[in-house]
């Protein structure tokens, strides 16, 4: 039955509790353990059964129980304590402000877009690591006090809730998503009514209510496509699920963020000058910056690109040309087509913006090529997915050796203080003091870790784990309530599940947690190669070991579901039903129980799949050792300690050999060091003071370089700051530099094909082609001559490119001498001369090449032309 009128309710609080609803609203309360104890004390039981969602709570506690606050001078204390904390926050000069106050930035304004964002368990948002990392980054945004602002999509059913069948298999369950009792608010026109935004597709015009989620100082603009102004089911449609349906829905949902998400910017007023894509979802945004700018100014499509490129950011989490989205060109059009003619382009003009080939018409349209292509910025997310990434696109700057390919690198992090569990931040709080909080990235501060006594780290962590093992025997009891899986008793199968719960698990053996998206490089059952060891390992007498899996599979995974159900059919043998736990349903809250109470934290992906991975640096801030392959981040951390590297650098091209190998190289890990160490304890009390030494270790050495506030820093430092100074450069007096870069660039494209180089030979090189000996220091001029008929000296930067000899004859990882114009030859024709230095031995080799030069490229390699004599 239709109703006649909607109503929002709200609680109603008494006056001195309204504090409360300003906590509710602003998601700083996800970061504050006191905050977060605050409400608990309100009802424990309510604040589990709304998984910990204090709007729901505040909706559903009952009036007595808020008039008993209200009247309750010891909450009313820790209430208005946190209150003014929370408001001392806002109020306090950011980092921003205290460094980075110059006039240049005066107006500098970000908006980062992602698909999905992990803030907390109550806004099912996210999928995985990416929605994490993308909560996490707001977060340290927040600290920082950049001028930021964030864009996403409000999922009516978000992502899926999992759960095994008896067999293992995994059930999809898409639980509604209840706006009104979640910590957003609907975002506002200047005359109070909600903001919609309009978006055109071939099905009709898509209306988008906009919410917003406070994420502390920053606003997090989320877009709801559910709403009864559209009329058909199909538009409403659109915001349903995170990654759900057919590729329709997918280009559908991407058009949304980028196109939709950036009118709402527009909508509130807010003109960022820097845009940061993370990973290709958002890509479209880059189309509608350049309508909206030549709307403004007149200008043409090729200009505009030049000047929006300027400002636009991309970051991409893919090691694999795979693992991104690629779109007929047909459906390209039928969503597309409409926009040609406003921006004054052809179909195969649009569509060679993101195709690896421009010129081939029938390869597919991929939106992570458009944002490669549009933006001035590119960065992988570790320093190996920074070198897989310019090997992996390469092709895009053809001729250019693939360390110079321009794509950089900033290793992910973590929000510390959402992911230490608050019995460690005690301990933290006690022996580091608050500059823990304020100076995170200061390595001083953590060497106070040392300070510690082993007995209370050692029982601080027992607790942690204590803790794991209780609620992962909650969920397998619920599990076996619902009589959905297998129970054996003493090792015989049983009927009775009474006392199962307790039988699983044991609080005080070593415990090893592996939990992620169950992706088939990530190899979650290579510790089930040799079944028959691992028994042994497990089942040893005397020194116990157990495993706790979770993690899902995409729902069309059909791969990664036969994983889990190996997984859970493993489990339920007689042999290891005590030992080995799945999980179900992993979130934000099974992830935090698990990285603070497990002992080892297991990575074991196929390397270099791994773009970056966060789940272990979550783990080594609780202390908890690492047990990794060397790719993504941790292939940065061998001389940090903090745990142990599986076969250092191993890649193989046979993927059965490579999962033997490393299997074995666990097995004897656990065998011959992790499993005696963690049980070589002080008969005196019981603490294995080698092993707290390690988990010393990874928090000292790991945690104030893997946090999302050296992170986001070093975004602003090395990306956002200077997007937004070139982006005023280019663009200040009408665009006049960007016009002028375009035709420039234009006019150098044009003329490209037509310029040569070669080595012009001197007295020094002739001396050095009959002994072709050099000694380490010693300098030899090189002279190159560069034929052009149109173009001139100063449009050319030209260098010798030098370096040591691989295996093959080629120059491996060269370096560059600059060389100067001496003079015009006549004919077009010009010299240049440069001084090359060799600071090493070995066999060496150089060359000459040419590419264009203006002053406000933003990288040498930017138009993709290089000619090498």
């Amino acid at each position: 039955m239709k109703p006649l009128r909607q109503l929002t309710v709200v609680p109603t609080l008494p006056p001195n509790l309204e504090p409360l609803r300003e906590l509710a609203l602003n998601l700083w309360w996800t970061w504050d353990r006191e905050a977060l104890g605050l409400f608990r004390h309100l009802d424990t039981e309510l604040w589990e059964k709304t998984y910990h969602n204090p709007v729901a709570m505040l909706g559903q506690i009952s009036q007595e129980q808020l008039d008993a606050a209200a009247k309750d001078s010891v909450f009313l204390a820790r209430l208005d304590v946190i209150h003014k904390k929370f408001k001392e926050y806002h109020n306090t000069a950011s980092w921003f402000e205290t460094n980075h106050s110059d006039e240049t930035l005066r107006t500098l304004k970000i908006a980062y877009f992602s698909m999905e964002y992990g803030l907390t368990e109550c806004m099912p948002l996210y999928s995985g690591g990416l929605g994490v990392l993308a909560g996490d980054h707001l977060k340290s945004t927040s600290y920082l006090g950049l001028p930021f602002v964030a864009v996403g999509l409000l999922y009516q059913h978000g992502y899926f809730r999992q759960t095994l069948t008896a067999d293992g298999w995994q059930m999809a369950d898409y639980p509604t998503n209840d706006f009104y009792n979640m910590p957003i608010q609907p975002a506002k026109c200047a005359d109070g009514t909600p903001l919609l935004v309009e978006v055109a597709y071939p099905e009709g015009t898509a209306l988008a209510k906009v919410w917003c989620a406070q994420v502390g100082r920053v606003p997090l603009y989320l877009l709801d496509t559910n709403i009864p102004e559209n009329q058909s089911e199909e538009l409403r449609s659109i915001t349903d699920y995170l990654y759900g349906g057919d590729e329709r829905l997918r280009i559908k949902q991407e058009i949304l963020l980028g196109i939709g998400g950036y009118r709402a910017l527009t909508a509130l007023g807010i003109q960022p000058t820097v845009c940061h894509m993370n990973e290709g979802h958002a890509a479209f945004l880059t189309i509608e910056r350049i309508r909206q700018l030549m709307l403004e100014t007149g200008i043409r499509f090729e200009e505009a690109c030049e000047a929006t490129k300027s400002g636009n950011i991309f970051t991409t989490h893919t090691p694999v040309p795979a693992g991104i989205d690629w779109f007929p060109p047909e459906l390209v059009n039928h969503y597309f087509s409409g926009y040609y003619g406003e921006l004054g382009v052809s179909a195969d003009t649009f569509l060679g913006l993101g195709r690896t080939n421009p010129t081939n018409t029938h390869s597919e349209f991929s939106p992570a090529l458009l944002a490669l292509r549009l933006s001035a910025m590119i960065n992988g997310v570790s320093q190996l997915h920074g070198q897989v990434s310019r090997d992996m696109w390469k092709d895009l700057w053809p001729g250019t050796p693939v360390h110079e390919v321009p794509i950089g690198a900033i290793t992910n992090g973590i929000h510390t203080r959402s992911w230490v569990s608050g019995d460690m931040q005690s301990l933290f709080d006690r022996y580091l003091g608050p500059r823990w909080i304020v100076e995170l990235t200061n390595q001083a501060v953590w060497t106070q870790i040392s300070q510690i006594p082993d007995p209370e780290l050692w029982r601080t962590h027992e607790r942690r784990r204590e803790r794991l093992i209780t609620f992962a025997r909650q969920r397998q009891e619920e599990k076996h309530a619902l009589g959905s899986a297998p129970t054996f008793v003493d090792g015989k199968r049983s009927q009775d599940s009474e006392n199962v719960a307790t039988k699983i698990l044991n609080s005080a053996a070593l415990t090893i947690g592996f939990a992620r998206r169950f992706a088939t490089y990530k190899r979650a059952t290579l510790l089930f190669q040799d079944v028959d060891r691992l028994d042994k390992i497990l089942n040893h007498p005397e020194r116990p070991v157990q495993l706790i899996f979770a993690g899902k599979a995409h729902p069309h995974d059909y791969e990664g579901k036969l994983l889990i159900q190996r997984i859970s059919r493993i489990a339920s043998e007689p042999r290891f039903y005590h030992k080995i736990v799945f999980i179900e349903n992993y979130d934000i809250c099974v992830g935090r129980y698990l990285v603070e109470g497990v002992d080892i934290w297991l990575n074991n992906p196929l390397r270099p799949n791994e773009a970056s991975g966060t789940s272990g640096m979550k783990a080594a801030a609780n202390g908890v050792l690492n047990l990794s392959i060397a790719d993504g981040w941790w292939a940065e951390t061998n001389h940090l300690g903090g745990g142990w590297t599986i076969d250092a650098v191993v890649t193989h091209a046979d993927t059965k050999s490579a999962d033997k190998a490393h299997a074995n190289a666990i097995y004897e890990l656990l065998e011959k060091e992790i499993v005696p160490l963690f049980y070589q304890r002080n008969p005196v009390d019981d603490v294995p003071y080698e092993w707290v030494a390690r988990m010393k270790t990874a928090m000292q050495n790991l945690a104030p370089i893997f946090n999302t506030k050296r992170m986001v820093a070093e975004y602003a430092e090395q990306l956002y700051f200077p997007a937004h100074r070139r982006w005023q450069h280019l663009n200040e007096a009408g665009g006049k530099r960007s016009i002028a870069l375009t035709r420039w660039k234009t006019h150098i494209q044009d003329h490209w094909g037509d310029l040569r180089i070669e080595e012009r030979p001197t007295d020094e090189t002739a001396s050095v082609i009959q002994n072709p000996e050099l000694g380490v220091g010693e300098s030899t001029t090189v002279q190159a001559v560069v034929h052009t008929d149109v173009l001139f000296p100063h449009e050319l930067a030209v260098q010798i490119y030098h370096g040591v000899l691989d295996e093959a004859g080629e120059i491996h990882n060269g370096k560059i001498s600059s060389m100067a114009y001496q003079t015009d030859l006549g004919g077009g024709t010009y010299l240049f001369e440069g001084t090359l230095t060799l600071k090493q031995t070995g066999l060496h080799g150089y060359t000459v090449r040419v590419l264009p030069y203006h002053e406000d490229l933003q990288s040498p390699h930017e138009l993709g032309l290089i000619t090498w004599a």
